[in-house]
């Protein structure tokens, strides 16, 4: 690998943390689900290191800034996957016949645009010096789907039953 810049190179330290972290999480699942307790542990305490790794990458490549800011880079980021990222990639899957990737791609597809969304009106509310209101928050545990107050009985992308939704404090 050839690396470049010092700028390139927290980029590639921040993907590559933060995608083990992801990947951890998902081997700490498989291995609870294996009945294997401290391997499961091992991999969670992994992942919150590849956490910690992946935060202070971003910190040292000055990404985050003042709430305001990170909205906007957060509505720039949601919008550019549901109209330009996933499009194409539910469209290639369809065509290969992967079924659970075009699947998989369609429900992020779906959800990034749920998600800049929540993130306009928590702009408009930072802009005006206020928070959001305080309400309940939920994510489906099958596509992501994010409900900020009451959940509908079943996601309206997946069809999930909110008692599987995680609550987020």
């Amino acid at each position: 690998m050839r690396f470049m810049t010092t700028e390139d190179n927290l980029k590639t330290a921040f993907a590559g943390e933060s995608q083990a972290n992801r990947r951890y999480l998902a081997f700490a699942k498989k291995a609870d689900e294996e009945g294997l307790r401290q391997v499961a542990r091992l991999f969670r305490a992994a992942a919150e290191a590849e956490t910690v790794h992946a935060l202070n990458h971003l910190r040292a490549m000055g990404t985050v800034k003042g709430t305001k800011e990170n909205l906007k880079q957060a509505i720039a980021g949601e919008t550019y996957e549901f109209k330009e990222m996933y499009p194409p990639m539910v469209k290639e899957a369809e065509k290969e016949g992967k079924a659970q990737a075009r699947v998989s791609f369609a429900f992020a597809d779906k959800v990034e645009k749920v998600h800049a969304d929540l993130y306009k009106k928590a702009l408009e509310a930072a802009s005006r010096g206020k928070d959001l209101p305080a309400k309940e928050m939920f994510v489906c545990p099958v596509c992501g789907n994010t409900f900020m107050g009451e959940a509908p009985g079943r996601c309206p992308i997946c069809g999930t039953e909110r008692s599987a939704f995680k609550r987020i404090e």
